[in-house]
């Protein structure tokens, strides 16, 4: 049985999460608790029942902490069992990828497309698609030329997200996926490309 638990942790904010007793099926974050629930709905998979709970489970509870945490800039402790068997192979391995892109860099489509096969849209698509927003932290994806390409929740909130993601990293790096290399750079790169175009966040 599938849980969702939604909740608004003092900020304009509502984070929510599907998930039994040790996996996550899906989350969510938008402005209002409707949204969120339409986003998870949307996300889990068809086929396995579900209820909603108010109070939530102690897990489910943990990842809704962990979601404002990322969501504010802070380091993710720990990690979560993420249910991906619903999902293609392909995405599967896209999204695995960008889940070890760190805080304080991001990349590019291509860039990933690169590492894992496929085409920078195809990448793109499973971007879009991705049913674990800041747990897999698709917000770290842009354009080669720096730009902030394309992002659910609009391109203020994911330079947002990533101004509060600033360690102070100045050299690109390289990091090893199946055995290919994803080239990685300091989001800085990303907020002073944003700032000459006059993109507010």
């Amino acid at each position: 049985m599938i849980t969702l638990h939604i909740r608004k942790n003092g900020d304009d904010v509502w984070f929510g999460v599907a998930c039994n007793k040790k996996s996550v099926f899906a989350t969510a974050f938008a402005p209002n608790r409707e949204l969120v629930l339409r986003s998870l709905l949307e996300s889990i998979p068809f086929n396995v029942p579900f209820q909603y709970s108010k109070e939530g489970t102690f897990f489910a509870v943990r990842v809704i902490a962990t979601l404002r945490d990322i969501y504010h800039g802070k380091n993710m402790n720990g990690k979560f069992s993420l249910y991906m068997e619903s999902l293609s192979n392909y995405m599967q391995k896209v999204l695995k990828a960008v889940t070890q892109i760190p805080v304080g860099y991001a990349t590019s489509y291509g860039a990933v497309a690169k590492a894992v096969g496929g085409s920078p849209r195809a990448v793109g698509r499973t971007m879009a698609l991705n049913p674990f927003p800041l747990l897999i932290p698709c917000h770290r994806i842009i354009a080669s030329d720096f730009s902030l390409g394309g992002y659910g929740g609009g391109l203020q909130l994911k330079l947002r997200i990533l101004s509060r993601e600033i360690r102070g990293y100045s050299v690109e790096r390289e990091m090893p996926i199946n055995g290919r290399k994803l080239k990685i750079f300091p989001v800085e790169l990303v907020i002073e490309k944003a700032s000459k175009k006059s993109v507010k966040f």
